[in-house]
């Protein structure tokens, strides 16, 4: 790996929500971890999807029970003003499109079905389609083409039928 790509990777780290990056490529291998500022853990608001059978507390700390929590909604959550929030199930590279000189797959008032697929999250030079998992109409894209996104990140929202 040539040195202006780690620069460039260091860069990226820095100026991201990004906590740490590892990437091996031809035999080598580097991981970058970003300094975090504080050490403690403080409570969030939970919001369980439709359905959920267990108990909600009112909030939890962040950490393994959120990252669960992550794991069970998969990569949508009901949102408590009605909007279904897609979020990201990884680290990687947000693409509203297959290539660059191809239409997004969609846009900002399209209807969705169940399955569609609304974008690209590369990560790891694999290109992972995340599909709708309700169908509806887009109500915001809050990440921008080709800009980095984080594990559990909304990377769109959904007004469902």
């Amino acid at each position: 790996m040539k040195i202006a790509e780690i620069r460039r990777l260091v860069k990226l780290v820095e100026t991201s929500e990004i906590t740490e990056i590892e990437i091996e490529e031809e035999g080598s291998r580097i991981k970058i971890v970003k300094q975090q500022a504080m050490s403690y853990q403080q409570p969030v608001q939970t919001v369980f999807p439709a359905g959920f059978s267990g108990q909600a507390s009112p909030a939890v700390n962040i950490g393994d029970q959120n990252t669960a929590l992550l794991n069970a909604c998969k990569s949508a959550e009901i949102a408590s003003d009605n909007l279904t929030k897609v979020i990201s199930p990884m680290v990687g590279t947000f693409y509203r499109a297959p290539s660059p000189e191809a239409p997004s797959y969609v846009n900002i008032g399209d209807h969705v079905n169940i399955g569609q697929v609304l974008c690209i999250i590369e990560a790891m030079k694999l290109m992972n389609e995340i599909e709708a998992e309700v169908s509806g109409k887009i109500v915001k894209i809050p990440v921008e083409n080709a800009s980095p996104v984080e594990f559990g990140q909304t990377i769109f929202e959904i007004e469902p039928d």
